[in-house]
């Protein structure tokens, strides 16, 4: 009977300690605004959305923030190949065939990254997808496009991607983060 009353009280343990272990993720992450418990995360979920054509197109990042860090040429080196965002991969989801600058990317999903330098940036887009940000996927890159640049008059804290200066079938795609405004032409095919 002891026997049987000690197991029993183990099984008891073991399935308290089991089901309070899978709740306590589930309180952290879905966590409301109000929560004074939940913190907001350094590098937040944002994403930037344009139709073209009746097409969607989507990308989902995460942005990162300056601060007080050196961005371009320390956090962002130049010359390595930049997740553009933070944490998971940046993802391009394009139900269009689309041009941007000089390449032809098919309709489907894709990793964005970019090739920071001083002078002209690349804009590179990647068929591997699924992956955390880095180490980045070399060999599996669908094409590289060069990037054309502005500085902006003010730093800006969070880096973003945005779609700008839509018109009909077109729409520029902007990575913006610190001073820099790098930039690309998309058209839908």
């Amino acid at each position: 009977m002891l026997i049987r009353s000690i197991s029993t009280l183990a099984c008891t343990a073991i399935l308290a300690t089991a089901s309070l272990a899978q709740m306590a993720p589930m309180h952290h992450e879905g966590a409301k605004a109000t929560d004074k418990s939940a913190k907001p995360l350094a590098s937040p979920a944002a994403s930037a959305e344009v139709s073209l054509n009746g097409k969607d197109i989507k990308i989902t990042y995460n942005s990162p923030r300056m601060r007080g860090r050196k961005i371009m040429g320390g956090l962002v080196p130049y010359g390595e190949v930049w997740r553009t965002g933070a944490n998971p991969a940046t993802t391009l989801i394009t139900a269009a065939n689309l041009k941007i600058g000089t390449l032809t990317v098919p309709a489907g999903t894709y990793t964005l990254f970019t090739l920071p330098s001083e002078g002209q940036w690349l804009f590179i887009v990647s068929k591997k997808t699924g992956e955390w940000g880095i180490p980045y996927p070399e060999g599996n890159d669908l094409g590289r496009t060069p990037m054309e640049g502005k500085t902006l008059s003010e730093p800006q804290e969070n880096m973003s991607i945005s779609f700008e200066n839509t018109k009909g079938n077109t729409t520029e795609l902007h990575v913006k983060w610190d001073k820099a405004d790098q930039y690309v032409n998309v058209t839908a095919e």
